[in-house]
């Protein structure tokens, strides 16, 4: 998703990017990965990929989330480092933040606690990456690898099956099917009183494109979000006046919900000049259509 929506913004134009796909360039294979950066020797890298899903998914599949997700961070970052390339963005996600620190989730704070159990794995190997490029960086500050920690993003191009998609996709896709069956209700996991800050896709791609044109000047590790959030029950809402449908939510209180809050601290992100612009109503809008488009036929 986010590899797209770079691809897709208008930045890209002032850029000649190479996105191999996994069927070109397995990025779990150390060799290819160092001969494909070697060979292409690229000014900038901006690794996005990776292993992701929901709770379910992450829940379901810990040794894959965290096995997939460490090597491919290792063989990109090293990779670069190997082959000399000496501008590299690196995207993390703010599960790496302890479970129960307090909100908003400053940058400080990584390391300081437990992680939340329900995705410890994908959170870990995020860490490892997230480390390794500092670690890299101290070694020889030449090697201008930062790390943006986006918080939960939805958008054009996500996975909208409900056993592996994020929050947001997953009402989309439940909702219209919803409305498609002329079913008159929908269930909700929990209470629906955990709240998340979710930001459009391309507003990120946006970021990295101001974070590739001034890399020096980012932080070693930056937040990128809305300093805002809401419960998970008001993104039902949301998606269901979006799409149109007026049916009623059930709640399963059996079923798990991960960390009560997760609210970043956008403070860098603000003194470093930008600011997230899309507003959730538009986004899942703009979401729902990339749907219909894509998904449904």
């Amino acid at each position: 998703m986010v590899g797209r929506n770079i691809q897709d913004h208008p930045g890209a134009l002032d850029w000649e990017i190479l996105a191999p796909s996994s069927s070109e360039l397995d990025l779990m294979e150390t060799a290819a990965v160092e001969n494909y950066i070697d060979h292409h020797k690229p000014d900038l890298i901006v690794h996005s990929a990776g292993k992701v899903g929901g709770i379910a998914a992450n829940m379901s599949e810990p040794v894959a989330f965290l096995d997939r997700n460490v090597m491919i961070g290792r063989n990109v970052i090293m990779g670069a480092r190997t082959a000399g390339v000496k501008q590299l963005i690196n995207l993390a996600s703010t599960c790496i933040y302890p479970r129960l620190v307090p909100n908003p989730l400053g940058e400080e704070l990584i390391l300081t606690g437990e992680l939340e159990p329900t995705n410890e794995g994908y959170a870990i190997a995020k860490i490892v990456v997230l480390r390794l490029c500092e670690y890299i960086r101290r070694e020889d500050p030449g090697f201008q690898y930062k790390t943006l920690i986006p918080c939960n993003l939805y958008g054009a191009y996500d996975k909208f099956d409900p056993q592996n998609s994020h929050l947001v996709p997953a009402i989309i896709h439940k909702v219209h099917s919803a409305k498609t069956h002329g079913h008159q209700s929908v269930e909700i996991w929990g209470d629906g009183n955990a709240r998340r800050e979710f930001m459009y896709s391309a507003d990120l791609a946006d970021a990295v494109f101001r974070a590739a044109n001034e890399l020096e000047k980012l932080p070693d590790m930056m937040n990128v979000g809305v300093g805002a959030d809401h419960s998970i029950n008001d993104y039902y809402r949301i998606v269901a006046n979006v799409i149109g449908w007026g049916g009623t939510f059930t709640h399963d209180l059996s079923k798990p919900v991960g960390m009560a809050r997760k609210l970043s601290d956008i403070s860098r992100q603000t003194a470093w000049g930008w600011q997230s612009k899309t507003s959730i109503e538009e986004g899942i809008a703009k979401t729902y259509q990339h749907y219909l488009e894509t998904i449904e036929p």
